[in-house]
């Protein structure tokens, strides 16, 4: 019904401009009614150009604006990144330079220890060296003048209660090596002079 509607009312404005067309009463009027829809026509061409034109830049500053927005998104994520990175490599040059200081105070220590070591060290050795000057000369002389006698070397690197040592023979080199604990001392005491040559 409501089509019908339509179909009326445009069979009604069709007739309407079909007499006005015939009517021979105002052909200037329909002159300027034909050039007012031609100015009309061409300017809503012009207008849809415009817009189209208009709608066409907004599209592409859209698009510029939404591309430039995401170059800069990038740039702020790279820089955070930089910045986390540059964050990481602070707190692990702060973590190194704290050990570096603990390190360095510790040294310093052991440096101090190790000069007053020296001091002490520097300390006995000339006890030493005043005792090896009078004690060392002749505890050689005794122990060259045993050997002369007995002709054994003796090892002194062993546990107090092992004799350990070479005789030096005329013919042969016998190995001697004796546990103190395990024998009476009157056997210790024969067995090696049982080395020495009565000659």
């Amino acid at each position: 019904m409501a089509q019908s509607h339509k179909f009326q009312d445009l069979e009604e404005t069709g007739d309407f401009l079909v007499s006005f067309i015939n009517s021979s009463s105002q052909p200037e009027k329909l002159i300027q009614v034909k050039e007012a829809h031609q100015a009309l026509f061409d300017k809503q061409v012009e207008t849809k150009r415009l817009v189209t034109q208009i709608l066409k830049d907004v599209s592409q500053v859209e698009e510029a604006a939404g591309q430039r927005l995401m170059d800069m998104e990038e740039e702020k994520n790279r820089k955070e990144e930089e910045l986390q990175i540059l964050e990481d490599q602070l707190r692990k040059g702060s973590a190194k330079s704290q050990m570096t200081d603990s390190e360095l105070q510790f040294l310093q220590s052991e440096l101090g220890s190790l000069r007053n070591d020296e001091h002490e060290l520097e300390a006995l050795r000339s006890e030493v060296d005043e005792d090896t000057t009078e004690i060392i000369p002749s505890a050689v002389f005794v122990s060259q003048l045993y050997y002369l006698i007995t002709k054994i070397k003796w090892e002194y690197e062993t546990p107090p209660n092992v004799l350990k040592g070479v005789h030096y023979g005329p013919d042969l080199a016998t190995p001697i090596n004796m546990d103190k604990c395990s024998l009476p001392p009157c056997d210790v005491s024969d067995q090696l002079w049982s080395f020495v040559s009565t000659e």
